[in-house]
């Protein structure tokens, strides 16, 4: 693949612009056999094998993706919307290449699989695949998420007990009910979720004449939310995470 296609199917910009930026000596391309530096290549049309390909543009390094999968903490205080109404939007925390990747569909770049609240903190996922993100959203896929709640009032065994066999929510007759759920203490819940009701874990809280005052996800599936990745940062998933959090329960 041209060395300007590449560029362009990772966001950066349209084929005349990717061009521009080889021909003008901004991108380097990780080649092992010249060595551990990556060689500055100007020819907009030079041919490379693109997948495995390292390559850096204008001093930041990226891997070649056929799709993106990538994992946010989400900070308080952000919306995951691409318009936001009152906060800043969790886009603006990712690079522009990631936004601006090309699609299909007339909605550029990765987007969340699925929302937590502006308030709601924690986990997120974030791809360009579609098949991926209706598979996570698939109510039939059961994934567990799991969520570490603050609550206003103190728990007891009667609420846990509650939230395991079921609540009803105003607009579901039927019982909604946590996969699990323990009171980690006092005032902290730890609950897991398989399907994603619209601020499910507030109203299933309310349910039980408690209140939701802190809400963070910690996990989704088999991967959990490194301790390392702060607020507002963002990485790419592995292999492995990419199989993982897709685990059923």
């Amino acid at each position: 693949m041209q060395l300007q296609e590449i560029l362009y199917t990772q966001g950066f910009g349209t084929r005349r612009v990717c061009a521009g930026l080889v021909q003008q000596g901004f991108v380097q391309v990780y080649m092992p056999e010249q060595g551990s530096a990556p060689v500055t290549i100007t020819q907009a049309a030079m041919e490379f094998v693109a997948e495995g390909l390292r390559f850096r543009v204008q001093g930041v390094d990226w891997p070649y993706a056929e799709r993106a999968y990538l994992m946010l903490n989400k900070p308080a205080g952000t919306e995951c919307s691409q318009k936001p109404s009152t906060y800043p939007s969790i886009y603006t925390l990712l690079p522009s290449p990631l936004r601006l990747r090309p699609q299909k569909a007339a909605v550029q770049g990765v987007q969340a699989v699925g929302r937590l609240d502006q308030d709601t903190t924690g986990m997120l996922l974030l791809t360009d695949d579609g098949k991926f993100i209706h598979r996570m959203s698939s109510p039939k896929h059961h994934v567990p998420k799991v969520y570490e709640v603050t609550v206003k009032h103190p728990l007891d065994e009667k609420q846990v007990s509650k939230l395991l066999s079921g609540v009803v929510l105003d607009d579901d007759p039927k019982p909604v009910r946590a996969a699990a759920c323990e009171a980690v203490s006092e005032f902290h819940l730890r609950m897991t979720l398989t399907e994603g009701k619209y601020h499910q874990v507030k109203r299933m809280v309310a349910a039980v004449s408690n209140r939701v005052e802190g809400l963070h996800r910690s996990s989704i599936g088999g991967v959990s939310l490194p301790a390392d990745l702060p607020p507002g940062g963002w990485r790419w998933l592995t292999t492995d995470e990419i199989v993982a959090v897709q685990t059923k329960v």
